[in-house]
């Protein structure tokens, strides 16, 4: 299970954590990218029930729709609460809406009531909310800017991976240990500090990055805890990628993102890291 960390902007009606990723144990998005569940795709930014109506297929009606937003935008007044999605489900009358940071949530047609947890069809042995989140969650790899990542080439470098990382993270260094005994990889790696957790990690960020040998830097302190030197701050992208990491949903660090867009959220140990280099290139 991953850790849990409880989303500030539910706090005032829930008791119980919703998941994110907060420097967690693994929970990987395994699972087929085909759809478990057929709908409506709400705009990424839109909060308003007329713009997110506009996009309703046959899987939804217009009035549902309306009447779902409302009532959640109600229940949730004064949060960051943002609807990305609306999908029916094979459950009936249970539908599924995608939330903050590609988090999956369900609740009934007249939103009374909300579920967290896996849809599982138990006919065909399928976690539903786990394929959902594998789609959900996948980056166009090809979009990445890799010039504001930390290069790292191991051996011949064919098999690549992008990872968002924090330097303060435990379970980042973890995972920096079990990718210091891994050849023939090129590993890209974007600061994402998360200041909530560890205060001092944007700051650190920021010397590792102005190092002169900023590569060696980072896996210094990561697998060694070597502390960079002090250094004057210079132009970085901390800022930005930290930007980029919370506009793809990343709630935590490690998350890893292979080339064909699937990405893993906490830490993978050597021989599971391997096979899915193998398996998710392209």
């Amino acid at each position: 299970m991953k850790k849990s960390c409880l989303w500030h902007w539910l706090a005032p009606l829930l008791t119980i954590s919703l998941i994110t990723s907060c420097d967690g144990t693994p929970v990987h998005n395994t699972g087929s990218a085909a759809s478990a569940a057929s709908g409506v795709n709400a705009a990424a930014s839109s909060n308003s029930a007329a713009e997110l109506s506009q996009n309703v297929d046959t899987g939804i009606s217009k009035k549902l729709s309306e009447n779902l937003i409302k009532k959640m935008q109600k229940a949730f007044k004064g949060s960051k609460l943002n609807i990305q999605s609306i999908y029916t489900t094979p459950f009936k009358g249970i539908y599924e809406v995608v939330i903050t940071g590609n988090q999956i949530i369900y609740t009934d047609e007249n939103a009374d009531y909300i579920m967290l947890g896996n849809l599982i069809d138990l006919q065909h042995h399928q976690n539903l909310t786990e394929q959902r989140l594998s789609e959900v969650t996948r980056v166009d790899f090809n979009q990445l800017p890799l010039d504001k990542a930390i290069k790292e080439v191991r051996g011949n470098g064919q098999r690549i991976i992008a990872i968002f990382s924090d330097p303060d993270c435990p379970f980042c260094k973890k995972l920096e240990e079990e990718i210091a005994q891994i050849d023939n990889i090129t590993v890209y790696t974007f600061l994402m500090p998360v200041p909530e957790l560890h205060p001092t990690a944007q700051k650190k960020a920021v010397q590792i990055w102005c190092q002169k040998e900023r590569t060696a830097a980072w896996t210094a302190w990561m697998r060694h805890n070597k502390a960079p030197a002090s250094v004057a701050n210079c132009d970085n992208p901390v800022a930005e990628t930290m930007k980029l990491g919370e506009k793809f949903g990343f709630n935590g660090t490690p998350t890893i993102i292979f080339p064909n867009g699937k990405t893993i959220s906490g830490l993978m140990r050597k021989n599971d890291l391997e096979q899915e280099l193998g398996k998710n290139q392209k």
